[in-house]
């Protein structure tokens, strides 16, 4: 009698088992989902560098903008001197009303790629092209043309500034600020891209 009711009893486990394997294989997955980790934070070197890449950009669409103005303001005196520039570079006169119009334009379509988010780069690039051109004609015309010193008028009549080497130095360093917005507004930098696009 005992061993059919540890029969009885084995069988009954059995079944349990059974029905419980079926259960589980008949209940529906749920697929796994990677658990998300937090951002670390970026280390200070970085911020400081972002914040300098930030203050690098305003800095130079406020310059842009200024120069852009202040040569507009007196647009027929500046017209005057870069037609002396033009005359002792060898070119003719008549040009310098269209450069005038292509040097004011090009500052002020350099200052708006640099405050649309997505021009960022491209127009501290072109800000650093424009000033190496700046900084190279100047230097050319003191060295290789032995010009008389003239008024650029880089500033309006703001701020006297003769072209020369004074003028080529003021524009490499402004190429600090260009190359930090140009290494600062990376692709792979989000955090500085969406805060300015917030701001």
């Amino acid at each position: 009698m005992a061993d059919r009711g540890d029969l009885h009893l084995s069988n009954h486990s059995n079944q349990d088992n059974n029905r419980t394997e079926d259960t589980i294989a008949d209940s529906p997955t749920r697929p796994i989902t990677p658990s998300r980790t937090l951002p670390l934070a970026p280390s200070r070197p970085i911020r400081i560098f972002t914040w300098l890449a930030r203050i690098s950009r305003f800095l130079l669409i406020a310059l842009f903008l200024f120069t852009a103005a202040a040569k507009l303001a007196i647009a027929k005196a500046f017209a005057e001197n870069v037609g002396q520039l033009l005359n002792g570079s060898g070119f003719n006169q008549r040009w310098s009303w269209p450069v005038t119009i292509a040097v004011i334009f090009i500052e002020v379509v350099i200052a708006v790629l640099l405050l649309m988010p997505r021009t960022i780069r491209l127009g501290a690039m072109c800000a650093a092209l424009l000033l190496l051109a700046f900084a190279g004609y100047a230097l050319y015309y003191v060295y290789v043309l032995h010009g008389e010193p003239l008024e650029c008028g880089c500033f309006g009549g703001i701020i006297a500034s003769q072209l020369g080497v004074t003028t080529a130095l003021r524009n490499l360093a402004l190429l600090i600020p260009a190359l930090l917005v140009w290494f600062g507004y990376r692709r792979n930098s989000p955090q500085l891209r969406t805060a300015d696009a917030v701001v």
